[in-house]
């Protein structure tokens, strides 16, 4: 198994490095790629409930993005210590109804040594929102270098 650039212990240069490529990962809406990042005995523990194992959380984000629409994501750096990271976290998507939601909350990863998310955290608030209401409007994929980020959009 290969690692996962940068491995811990984190300092904050590598943690805001590792919070930006988690977050790009994320944008690409691909569960496989993004799977890639977890350790595959991972440990996974969210609202919608407890996962175990890499293709466990595979097949989740299959299921996610085929009723998260339209999904774009920001994240920012937290706190982090040695091997741990923690996360501030935004999304918006829209389900297939055309009703979209912001999701904002945070998560907590621990990583093993080759730099992989071997158990993670979350909680989210959720809230509807209107279209005209949207912040995330950069086209599909990455967010780009310069958008803003959360604290410069008041999240």
């Amino acid at each position: 198994m290969s690692s996962r650039l940068p491995l811990p212990p984190y300092t904050y240069e590598t943690a805001v490095q590792k919070v930006r490529s988690a977050e790009n990962a994320w944008n690409t809406r691909d569960p496989h790629i993004l799977s890639l990042a977890f350790s595959p005995e991972c440990r996974w523990f969210s609202r919608s409930g407890a996962l175990l194992g890499r293709k466990a959380i595979e097949e989740h984000l299959a299921r996610k993005w085929a009723v998260e629409l339209e999904y774009r994501v920001a994240m920012e750096l937290w706190a982090f210590m040695d091997n741990q990271i923690a996360v501030r976290i935004a999304y918006e998507c829209h389900d297939v109804d055309g009703v979209w939601s912001r999701y904002i909350g945070h998560s907590s990863w621990g990583f093993d040594p080759k730099g992989l998310i071997a158990e993670r955290y979350s909680s989210f608030n959720i809230e509807a929102i209107s279209e005209e209401q949207r912040l995330f409007r950069w086209p599909l994929g990455v967010r780009p270098e310069g958008y803003p980020g959360l604290k410069e959009l008041g999240l």
